[in-house]
C-alpha cells in the first residue's frame, strides 16, 4: 500500500495538528501547506513546501488528499476546489456552514468516488470509544438521558500565543456560532453511541462577556429517535476557574446503569448500585500549545488520520463520514433556529 500525500489548507493550531499527524505516521506525507500567517513557519518546522493560494496547492501531481483546516466558512469552497482537482477531502468539523454547502460537497465527492471524511477525533480517544462499547453491548441497558456539558473560558486559549494567532474569525458573522465550532463533536459522539438521529431540537442561545455578533453559550434540549433525551449546556465564556471536571462531561442513565464520562478523566460505570471506575485518561495535555503536539493528544488524530488512509484505501475507517458531519450541522442550526424562533425545531428529515 503506498503512501498517502497530505496538502494542508490552514496553518493555525489545528492545522499544525494535522501536519504533526501526518509527519508521524509512516502512511502519510505531509507534503505542502498553503493559507494563514503561520505557513512558512509550519513548513520550516515539518519541511514542507509553501503554496501561494489554495488552487495552487490542489492542483499540485505530487499530492493525494486534501486536510482543511480553515475557518468555518471557508471549507465549503476549498473542498469543491479540491474535490474539482481529484484530491481526497479530510475537513474539520464542522464539515460547513450549511446544509446546501454540505449537500453538494457529498455529491461532488460521491460522483467522483473520491473519500469525504470529516475531523471528529473524539471517537479515537479510548475513553469515548470503550464508552461506545458499553453502551452498545447493553452495559446499562437501553440509554434514556444524557447531561452534556462543554465548558471553558476562551480567555485562557487567546493569552496563550501557541493558540493565539488572529483570532479575528471568531467575532466574524460568517462563523456564526460557537456552537458550529464545539456542537458538534457532542452531538457525533451521542449519535455514534446510541446509534440513533436527532428529531427534534429547543434551545436557548445568548452571547455573554464579549462583543461578538455570535452565540457563544447555549442550553438545550435534545431528543433522538431511539427516544433517549439529552441537555447540553455550552459556554466558551465561563469565568475560570470553571466548574470541576465540566469541560467536556456526559452522564449517561439507563435503564439498568449509569455512566459517567470525563473523556479527559474518568470513566465510572455503575450496574448493581456499585460504582467502579473502567478507564481513567491520562493527561491529554491540550490546555497549554507547548504540550499539545505530544501524545497522548495527538494520538487520537494519528488515529484519526490513519482511519481516513483507510478509507481513501477502500476499507473502512471509522471516522466521521459526510452524513455525520452533515448531521452536526443541522444539529446546531437547529439550535440557532429553536432560539430564535422561540420553538421546539423538528428535523426536517427525521420528521
Amino acid at each position: 500500500m503506498s503512501e498517502i500525500r497530505i496538502g494542508i489548507i490552514g496553518s493555525g493550531f489545528m492545522g499544525r495538528t494535522h501536519v504533526d499527524a501526518a509527519h508521524k505516521l509512516e502512511s502519510t506525507i505531509p507534503v505542502a501547506i498553503t493559507s494563514g500567517s503561520r505557513a512558512a513557519q509550519v513548513a520550516k518546522d515539518y519541511g514542507l513546501e509553501v503554496e501561494s493560494s489554495v488552487q495552487s496547492l490542489v492542483n499540485r501531481d505530487d499530492i493525494d488528499a486534501v486536510v482543511i483546516a480553515t475557518p468555518h466558512w471557508l471549507h465549503h469552497e476549498e473542498a469543491m476546489a479540491a474535490v474539482q482537482a481529484g484530491k481526497h477531502v479530510l475537513v474539520e468539523k464542522p464539515l460547513a456552514t450549511s446544509l446546501e454547502h454540505c449537500d453538494r460537497m457529498i455529491a461532488a465527492c460521491n460522483d467522483r468516488g473520491l473519500t469525504l471524511s470529516v475531523g471528529y477525533h473524539q471517537r479515537f480517544r479510548e475513553s469515548n470509544y470503550t464508552t461506545r462499547d458499553l453502551i452498545q453491548s447493553g452495559a446499562i441497558g437501553q440509554v434514556r438521558c444524557i447531561q452534556m456539558s462543554a465548558l471553558f473560558d476562551i480567555t485562557a486559549l487567546r493569552s496563550d500565543p501557541g493558540f493565539g494567532g488572529n483570532w479575528g474569525w471568531w467575532t466574524n458573522p460568517l462563523a456564526m456560532a460557537h456552537l458550529m465550532n464545539s456542537a458538534p463533536h457532542n452531538i457525533d459522539l451521542c449519535r455514534w453511541w446510541l446509534g440513533s438521529n436527532l428529531v427534534n431540537v429547543s434551545a436557548q442561545c445568548g452571547t455573554y462577556r464579549e462583543e461578538n455578533p455570535n452565540e457563544n453559550t447555549t442550553m438545550a434540549l435534545l431528543k433522538f429517535d431511539c427516544g433517549a433525551m439529552s441537555t447540553y449546556w455550552s459556554s466558551s465564556v465561563l469565568p475560570t476557574p470553571g466548574f470541576p471536571a465540566e469541560e467536556f462531561r456526559f452522564r449517561i442513565m439507563g435503564d439498568s446503569g449509569i455512566i459517567d464520562l470525563n473523556p479527559y478523566g474518568q470513566l465510572n460505570i455503575s450496574r448493581d448500585g456499585v460504582m467502579e471506575t473502567v478507564f481513567e485518561q491520562p493527561p491529554v495535555g491540550h490546555e497549554e500549545a507547548n504540550s499539545a503536539f505530544a501524545m497522548p493528544r495527538m494520538q487520537a488524530y494519528c488515529d484519526q488520520m490513519q482511519a481516513f488512509v483507510n478509507s481513501v484505501n477502500g476499507s473502512p475507517g471509522g471516522e466521521g463520514t459526510p452524513e455525520d458531519g452533515r448531521a452536526g450541522v443541522e444539529a446546531v442550526l437547529a439550535m440557532l433556529q429553536s432560539s430564535d424562533n422561540q420553538q421546539t425545531t423538528i428535523l426536517k428529515e427525521r420528521a
